[in-house]
């Protein structure tokens, strides 16, 4: 397990933030028919530094020295969700990004490669795996349906998109550029 990336909960002034950048996965976990009601798999997490800050993310997180993305992927989704999915399951890189993370403690530069993984049904999801840190941000999990409407913000804000990348595999690996997901603005400043 890589060290503690973030404390969240010690909020600092913007322009006092910290500066820190990794490299991190992401997996797309589609369930159900692809053309008719494909529901994602989401995590809904906070920034407890933030009181009433939220957002729905996909399962994911940084890759541990000497890991490929592939096996973080296929770690991050285990540890997080419970599902074990064997590695010809996996497809990807679908995706690349470059996101940019405001939170109350720090701002990070995260170059993401996303994955897909397809499940018949919607499974029951196991979070014992969660981190300390984890139990701390995440409030909760859903099935959600691509079009469907959060109260919080959807990270990747372009959900669509991307569950539309998956279905286009020539494609891969699409470049998704530079993307900001801030609950404090990386304008505000960081040292």
């Amino acid at each position: 397990m890589a060290e503690l990336f973030r404390t969240r909960g010690s909020a600092v002034p913007p322009e006092q933030r910290a500066f820190r950048t990794r490299r991190a996965v992401r997996v797309v976990v589609l369930a159900g028919e692809v053309e008719v009601d494909v529901r994602v798999l989401m995590f809904h997490d906070r920034d407890p530094g933030i009181r009433g800050s939220g957002w729905w993310v996909l399962p994911g997180g940084g890759i541990d020295g000497g890991e490929t993305p592939r096996e973080a992927a296929r770690r991050e989704l285990a540890e997080e969700s419970g599902y074990l999915v064997d590695d010809a399951d996996l497809y990807g890189p679908v995706a690349v990004r470059v996101a940019l993370h405001g939170y109350s403690d720090q701002v990070t530069e995260q170059s993401e490669e996303i994955f897909v993984t397809y499940v018949s049904q919607p499974y029951d999801v196991d979070i014992s795996g969660h981190t300390d840190f984890e139990r701390l941000s995440v409030q909760g999990h859903s099935w959600r349906g691509v079009d469907e409407s959060f109260v919080d913000p959807v990270w990747p804000a372009d959900l669509a998109r991307l569950v539309a990348i998956t279905r286009e595999p020539e494609s891969w690996p699409v470049d998704l550029g530079v993307v900001e997901e801030s609950v404090v603005p990386v304008a505000h400043g960081h040292r």
